[in-house]
């Protein structure tokens, strides 16, 4: 019985052995999804839009070309 135990012991620890020594399987990137956009506020009204599709000067982004006429809005609060 205990050669049993023994027997089931060793080739426990040659698996855990293996499996720290193996080196692990590399998963597939992300290579095909795109990016995130980043998002930006418009000064004006402040709507969140992404930056590809905002107006910019400076700092400041703009939702359409009106807005960007207009400059930012007064903040209130």
């Amino acid at each position: 019985m205990i050669r049993l135990i023994f027997w089931i012991a060793i080739v426990f620890a040659v698996l855990w052995l293996w499996r720290k020594i193996k080196p692990a399987p590399q998963r597939p990137g992300r290579t095909g999804e795109a990016q995130p956009l980043l998002m930006v506020r418009c000064a004006h009204c402040g709507v969140h839009l992404p930056q590809n599709r905002a107006i910019g000067t400076g700092n400041q982004w703009y939702c359409s070309q009106a807005h960007l006429n207009e400059g930012p809005a007064p903040r209130e609060r």
